[in-house]
């Protein structure tokens, strides 16, 4: 897959037109905060975590030595699943786990009795993520996202709109831009949020069609020949699963 040991960052600078006493300003918990990417078609392998550790997480077909996957835990299949909606392939079931510090950042809220009015940064560090193949890892961290020259995955958000969903969770869509390998280009993210671990849990997901990845986004047609040349990949889906913690207003 095109993305490496991938670190995630979330970071967010937000401003506002509304009222400054309504505003809250809320920072991501690192500790508790997952950067994903997935292929469509998988092939039994092309995805990654940047919290391996995650107990529901599981790397695919030809991972390297020392995972120790126990018995009664989901084993990996081998699959080349084409299956838009059920993306990331390994979901994580409740923000508990302590993981690498990938996920950043900050978002203001101008609106939060209905989480109206916001906006962010966020920085998605391209060097933690990880598929569980060394090889693959490095592959696609050295030739195709180049992190040496482009560390940093950024998703700026200019608005979200949420709707009432089941009990205390909203879901709805996130607008703005995405910066990849130095590229900016205009994009939605769909995104729910629920009270969780003493703070405000939220998971966004976005897509990229995988033949926008070399012309748009600069990546090598040689490295990325077999998926997108012969048309096999469909999709890139990425996104994040953060832990927001509220702050002081910022007046």
């Amino acid at each position: 897959m095109p993305f490496p040991r991938a670190s995630v960052v979330l970071a967010s600078v937000l401003v506002f037109a509304g009222p400054a006493m309504a505003q809250t300003r809320w920072i991501v918990d690192p500790k508790l905060s997952v950067a994903w990417w997935q292929v469509v078609p998988h092939m039994g392998h092309l995805w990654a975590t940047s919290c391996p550790q995650e107990p529901s997480w599981r790397p695919g077909e030809g991972r390297s030595a020392g995972w120790l996957l126990g018995a009664s835990a989901a084993r990996p299949r081998a699959d080349y699943a084409t299956d838009t909606i059920r993306v990331p392939r390994y979901p994580r079931y409740q923000a508990l786990t302590t993981c690498p510090e990938a996920v950043h950042g900050e978002i203001a809220v101008g609106d939060p009795a209905r989480w109206g009015e916001v906006r962010g940064l966020v920085t998605v560090r391209a060097q933690l993520l990880f598929t569980g193949n060394a090889e693959r890892d490095t592959y696609a961290h050295n030739a195709l996202l180049q992190v040496g020259r482009y560390p940093d995955i950024q998703f700026v958000i200019d608005s979200v709109v949420l709707a009432t969903g089941s009990g205390d969770t909203l879901s709805g869509t996130a607008v703005g831009v995405l910066t990849l390998r130095g590229v900016a280009r205009p994009t939605s993210a769909t995104v729910r949020t629920w009270p969780e671990a003493g703070g405000q849990r939220v998971t966004a997901k976005f897509s990229i069609p995988a033949h926008d990845l070399i012309p748009v986004y600069g990546f090598s047609a040689v490295a990325l020949g077999l998926g997108v040349g012969m048309k096999i990949w469909q999709y890139v889906f990425a996104g994040v699963d953060v832990v927001l913690r509220r702050e002081e207003s910022q007046n």
